[in-house]
């Protein structure tokens, strides 16, 4: 694996399913509910979009660390470093 090579998505769900869904699919998921919610109970939509602009951002910063995370742990495969 080259320095300069960036996991996909598939590859990153493929590596760890499970934390790959909760990084980017309960964000989503609460950000929609609470649009949701705020349009149902006539909430101010200012609070429910800044809310969901927070969980999307949030998604996405925990999948770049994900990907760094996984870039990591196959160079220290390629090169024999043991992990402690």
């Amino acid at each position: 694996m080259s320095g300069r090579h960036k996991l996909s998505f598939v590859e990153l769900f493929r590596a760890a399913p499970a934390k790959s869904s909760l990084l980017t699919l309960a964000p989503i998921v609460l950000a929609l509910g609470q649009l949701c919610n705020s349009y149902v109970n006539g909430v101010s939509p200012a609070i429910a979009i800044g809310f969901a602009v927070v969980m999307v951002t949030f998604a996405v910063v925990a999948m770049r660390h994900h990907a760094a995370e996984l870039r990591i742990r196959l160079l220290e495969a390629d090169h024999g470093v043991e992990q402690a």
